[in-house]
């Protein structure tokens, strides 16, 4: 289970599932239970996992899911110990089962359990402004410092001599030590994550949480969203500039400086040592190497491999950039 917060509600029997699904009862073989439902990559012997798309192919084949939701196209790229359940859309398909075993994690609205911070334990502990609320399962180190107007919801760790600024709203997220978060940051709320369907949205449900590891320091106004099927990672050392969007599933890693306005899209990694410039904009379910450096207004729609420097749009190597802009 990725996120300790959300209760599963597994096992589920595989009839369950399929009947869930709507769909014909010999595509079952035999009937067993599974625990949870995880990504290709975390899946155990145990679990339901989803398999969409082409890109995930080197993955799949080494799954060791014991049932996976894909299409008929894509079956053949599981491994014989993985039995393909094939549905119509497997994202949306993906979405009702994660429904089914963590249904308390599809809405997120506001926290009704918060307390006045000076009704809480913590009153001797934090040092903090006016008008700070504290929510139920919420764990604070020492030496922290919270500004005002600031939101501790449900659902959150803080280690020691962190500062949380004012106006920030925070929960379903593990903060390490030595972390710095300024002014009117969201973090943890869940993603820009829907299906259009039957001219309505299904919302999908985010199981995630958001994880800032050591010494990091999250800018003004930046919203961080949890992660959907795994979480969204700021890696050590790891500086944000202001206004930064980071979405589900995002993982950065250590040592890396993004400056403002940038967006990060869902599923893309990001490596160590990486700098990009302000108003980058990053597409989904990319790799972005070790040691890259992205220039300011770039556009990435493609992977990127380590120890280069792009810039334009579409994002390219610099040389060729500055070569065809002569």
């Amino acid at each position: 289970m990725i996120n300790p917060f959300f209760r599963n509600h597994g096992p589920l029997r595989i009839s369950e599932i399929i009947k869930s699904l709507n769909l014909k009862k010999d595509n079952l073989k035999k009937d067993f239970e599974v625990h949870d439902i995880k990504d290709l990559f975390s899946s155990t012997s145990k679990d339901i996992s989803f398999f969409h798309s082409k890109k995930y192919k080197d993955i799949a084949k080494k799954t060791k899911a014991v049932i996976c939701l894909t299409s008929d196209t894509l079956k053949n790229d599981l491994p014989e110990t993985c039995i393909p359940l094939i549905v119509d859309n497997v994202l949306v398909s993906t979405s009702k089962i994660t429904s089914l075993f963590y249904p308390n994690s599809i809405n997120d609205d506001f926290d009704e359990s918060v307390k006045d911070i000076n009704e809480t334990d913590f009153r001797d502990k934090v040092k903090f402004g006016k008008n700070v609320l504290i929510g139920n399962n919420v764990t604070i180190g020492s030496n922290c410092k919270f500004g005002h107007n600031t939101i501790v919801e449900k659902n959150v760790i803080i280690g020691n001599n962190c500062t949380i600024g004012s106006n920030n709203i925070i929960r379903n997220t593990l903060i390490k030590n030595n972390v710095k978060i300024l002014d009117n940051c969201v973090i943890g709320k869940h993603g820009f994550g829907f299906f259009p369907i039957n001219n309505k949205n299904l919302r999908y449900p985010h199981i995630g949480i958001v994880l800032i590891e050591d010494n990091c320091e999250i800018g003004c106004g930046a919203t961080i969203d949890r992660g959907s099927m795994s979480n969204t990672i700021i890696g050590k050392n790891t500086y944000l500039d202001n206004q930064i969007h980071i979405a589900h599933n995002v993982k950065i890693g250590e040592n890396s400086i993004i400056a403002g306005q940038v967006g990060i899209a869902g599923s893309s990694t990001i490596g160590n040592n990486v700098k990009i410039g302000g108003q980058a904009g990053i597409s989904g379910h990319l790799k972005i190497g070790n040691n890259v450096e992205i220039g300011g207004g770039s556009g990435v729609i493609k992977d990127i491999p380590e120890n280069t420097k792009v810039m334009g749009y579409p994002a390219k190597n610099i040389r060729e950039f500055l070569r065809d802009k002569k």
